[in-house]
């Protein structure tokens, strides 16, 4: 397996200020895009503190998080690491004990600090742990100068937190009191709580937050809080077909979205009931969402096709490049900005896709990062650097089988992660 760090060397003739993605100078900025650079974050020598097997064993990156000139690979194991951009070295590991594994990672703009959700063998993995550290301490290398989150919640499974950065909230689960309760994300100030056993799932929209109760045959109760005080601002029932199984319930701006199985998708404005009908054979249940609320958009990933689509139901656009690369995709290896999809695609090459640069609104294709050769064995295969964690240039290897992605727009770099068969390595490479 292997991450991949991919950008183009512009010149420094743009201010951080035109550094801001736009789609008039999009195909500019990718046009001359190569491999720069790899890293290996294994650690052969055991200089991190892990004990448990699984640990040791490379596996792929199920996450990539950037913050200034750091990078943060998380890897499925539970390994995750530090990299400097501007030294292109290994800072640390960011795991402070032999038995802990990271599950997830977060940067919280609001502080400029990395938030780590762990598990620990000492614990039989079955409680989540959360600290903060700053951005600056992990560049110094220190990564254990973080403090706990949450230390008076009970996270045993199936308790959970999760992060709101639109609202700049937390919400946490606690499963051994059936209580909700929400943070301030710029100081990890509880707000208010929510206890109720019947509370199925909690939905985060600009501004409010989604309650969807246990549901009747006939109808599902719904309430509508105000994010920053848990005010209730509307209660309802849904009415539903009875007997059928509910694919999502899904909340966009003062949209409810409901789509049950082999039904049409509802659209009901939460404001005057008014309700909007799709065709069932229009608006398939995808496998994954992503909301894009400034644009009143929303983009749905379904087998390996991306489409979009408007507050009213109705089909904006679909991509005119390539098909996604995996089926039933996630959005792992897909990123989102405000005008624009980067997503890893199918590509005419036997061994390699590319990465395609996309209008959200018009669907067309703006910049294309392609492979350089179709055949690995073109590449020369260099030696490894003295460099910690350093490994040989190889552009083609950079667009194989990438399961992770991520576009830091503040360096105007994507990094990616590949997977690697049969050697599994895991590699960092800036293209």
């Amino acid at each position: 397996m292997s991450l991949s760090l991919v950008f183009r060397n512009l010149e420094e003739r743009f201010s951080n200020r035109d550094r801001a993605y736009s789609l008039s100078n999009a195909p500019e900025r990718f046009r001359n895009i190569g491999l720069q650079e790899e890293y290996d974050p294994h650690d052969p020598k055991g200089h991190c503190p892990m004990t448990l097997p699984i640990l040791k064993k490379r596996s792929k990156i199920v996450d990539i998080v950037a913050a200034h000139d750091i990078v943060f690979p998380l890897a499925h194991s539970g390994v995750c690491a530090a990299f400097s951009r501007e030294t292109n070295q290994r800072i640390c590991f960011l795991n402070l004990s032999p038995d802990e594994v990271i599950r997830s990672l977060f940067y919280n703009k609001n502080n400029d600090s990395l938030i780590v959700a762990s598990v620990y063998a000492s614990d039989n993995f079955s409680s989540l742990k959360c600290r903060s550290t700053r951005i600056e301490d992990i560049q110094r290398g220190k990564p254990d100068a973080g403090f706990a989150l949450f230390e008076s919640e009970s996270l045993k499974w199936p308790g959970f937190v999760e992060f709101d950065d639109v609202n700049g909230k937390v919400l946490t689960y606690s499963a051994l009191n059936n209580i909700y309760k929400v943070f301030d994300l710029k100081n990890y100030t509880m707000l208010y709580s929510i206890a109720d056993e019947n509370v199925q799932e909690i939905k985060f929209s600009p501004g409010i937050m989604l309650l969807i109760f246990r549901r009747f045959a006939t109808h599902v109760p719904i309430k509508i809080l105000s994010i920053e005080d848990g005010t209730v601002l509307k209660s309802f029932n849904h009415l539903l077909h009875k007997n059928k199984k509910v694919d999502f319930i899904e909340q966009f701006n003062e949209k409810l979205l409901v789509k049950q199985e082999d039904e049409n998708l509802q659209i009901l404005d939460v404001r005057n009931a008014e309700l909007t009908e799709v065709s069932r054979t229009d608006f398939m249940t995808p496998s994954a969402f992503v909301f894009l609320h400034e644009n009143r958009l929303f983009l749905t990933f379904r087998n390996r096709t991306v489409a979009v689509w408007n507050s009213r139901g109705e089909h904006v656009t679909s991509f005119e490049d390539h098909l996604l690369w995996l089926p039933d995709c996630n959005t792992s290896n897909v990123h989102i900005t405000r005008n624009c999809v980067i997503r890893y695609t199918e590509e005419s090459y036997r061994y390699a896709g590319s990465i395609n640069i996309t209008n959200i609104l018009t669907g067309k294709c703006l910049a294309r990062i392609q492979a350089t050769s179709n055949n690995p064995k073109d590449e020369n295969s260099g030696s490894s650097s003295p460099f910690p964690g350093r490994m040989e240039k190889r552009p083609y290897s950079a667009l194989e089988d990438i399961t992770a992605l991520f576009y830091n727009e503040e360096r105007n770099e994507i990094y990616t992660e590949q997977q690697q068969i049969p050697s599994e390595k895991i590699r960092y490479m800036i293209l």
